[in-house]
């Protein structure tokens, strides 16, 4: 064992520890190396993982109730007073 290593125990139950024997013996590696590979595995996954795509503003994010009212930048124009 490396010097900078901890050593440590846990309590597994005796068929988990079954199963982690046998899994190593088809692996051909010990059991102490499939467990620190599933120790890598799992805390070298990022915790949080950021959405595949942004959110687009070209369409709303709450449908709008109600009917739609196309208008033009004139005909607002010409329904508004200006002073």
């Amino acid at each position: 064992m490396e010097q900078t290593a901890i050593r440590t125990s846990i309590d597994l139950p005796r068929e988990l520890h079954r199963r982690l024997h046998e899994a190593a013996a088809r692996k051909g590696c010990s059991a102490r190396k499939l467990i620190l590979a599933g120790i890598e595995q799992a805390i070298g996954e990022p915790e949080l993982s950021r959405p595949a795509r942004r959110l687009t503003l070209d369409e709303s994010l709450v449908p709008p109730a109600g009917r739609r009212i196309d208008f033009t930048n004139e005909e607002l124009y010409d329904l508004i007073e200006f002073p």
